[in-house]
């Protein structure tokens, strides 16, 4: 038997709907997705750690879910909002559906309400806290809302990356090969995928290591991950960083790893109203004026305004014009907001693996 169940966003606003998965209720930062695809990547990216996701797309779960999907070994968001309810999976790569799937990660959503509508209140007054409440009344779902306060002032890192170290499984760790450290801040899988397809050793370290356990490692290269949550609330991992660009070993930072570049070199990041997430955002390089569409997922952005006078601004969104890329004059660094690893998503950016390779090798980024 279908259970009603009530979105409540903390400004008071509700939908009514028909719950789907598991539980009672969950609260987290309601925003929205506008990927047509890749729902199981997006679910288990451990960057919309307490977020509830809702999709723009109406028809999610009809290819199902497979083992070879997965960015992380269990789903991080906290729940979902569709417009309609998953159907029967339709492919030939699908191992189970989506309902059983939401089923065995304990995940709570709420199914057929008016997304556009949703959408169209997030752009107008901006991405807020929310309770997804099954059988509940819409007084009870406002408080649990707004009780769960918001996103900024939220270091999540250390709840949702590796607390040890370890060599990633798909890479060929030969003596040849650059040994590359991933700072792991919610690292996504297809990140260590797209770093061992550039035959690179790659090892993983916690977001609690310090510079000197890091350089015991002995890289060639460091990437700072992707994760969740406000980057300026990781003081330990800016620290870290700072240290390590003393060291002048050239640095990769992604999402919230760019962040934190930013933030180690004196930036300051901002709240942004809703956010950037999904598969279709235009991004600029700057210097080559070449436009990638890009996979994106974040909540804050550097402010430009605050660089230092020796970064150089690399790319920029042709949405809003906020900061997507940066490098510096004298340090051997290369941060990009995006997802150049695109899971889910366009491939045009995974060209910055190659230019990280080429900072590695030759001290300098050389644009495509």
């Amino acid at each position: 038997m279908q259970k009603k169940a009530i979105l409540a966003l903390a400004d008071g606003t509700h939908f009514e709907g028909i719950a789907v998965g598991h539980g009672d209720y969950t609260v987290g930062e309601v925003v929205f997705n506008t990927a047509m695809t890749g729902y199981q990547e997006v679910l288990s990216d451990p960057s919309y750690a307490e977020q509830l996701i809702t999709f723009t797309y109406p028809h999610i779960g009809n290819v199902g879910t497979n083992a070879a999907d997965f960015e992380a070994d269990k789903v991080y968001a906290k729940g979902f909002i569709l417009r309609e309810l998953p159907t029967a999976p339709s492919s030939w790569r699908a191992q189970q559906s989506f309902v059983q799937f939401i089923e065995d990660y304990n995940l709570l959503g709420i199914a057929e309400i008016d997304t556009r509508a949703l959408v169209h209140h997030l752009r107008l007054h901006g991405a807020q806290a929310g309770c997804i409440l099954a059988e509940g009344d819409v007084v009870t779902a406002v408080a649990k809302a707004r009780a769960w306060g918001d996103m900024q002032g939220r270091s999540l890192i250390d709840a949702v990356a590796t607390h040890k170290t370890y060599a990633w499984q798909e890479s060929l760790h030969k003596a040849s090969n650059p040994t590359l450290v991933v700072v792991d801040f919610g690292v996504k899988q297809g990140i260590l995928r797209c770093l061992a397809a550039q035959n690179c050793n790659v090892m993983v370290v916690s977001p609690q290591s310090t510079a000197e356990d890091i350089l015991k490692l002995q890289p060639q290269g460091i990437v700072l991950s992707n994760g969740p949550g406000d980057p300026a609330a990781c003081l330990d991992a800016i620290k870290t960083v700072q240290t390590l660009l003393t060291k002048k070993i050239p640095l990769f930072g992604i999402c919230l790893g760019h962040q934190l570049l930013a933030l180690a070199l004196g930036a300051k990041t901002m709240k942004m109203k809703q956010g950037h997430h999904g598969v279709n955002h235009p991004v600029q390089d700057v210097v080559t004026k070449r436009v990638f569409i890009t996979s994106q997922n974040h909540g804050f952005a550097v402010d430009e305004a605050t660089l230092p006078a020796d970064v150089r601004v690399t790319h920029r969104s042709l949405f809003d014009n906020t900061l997507q890329g940066f490098s510096h004059e004298t340090l051997p660094l290369l941060a990009f907001q995006g997802h150049p690893e695109a899971s889910p998503g366009p491939h045009d950016s995974d060209i910055l693996f190659k230019q990280f390779i080429k900072l590695i090798n030759a001290g300098s980024v050389q644009h495509a």
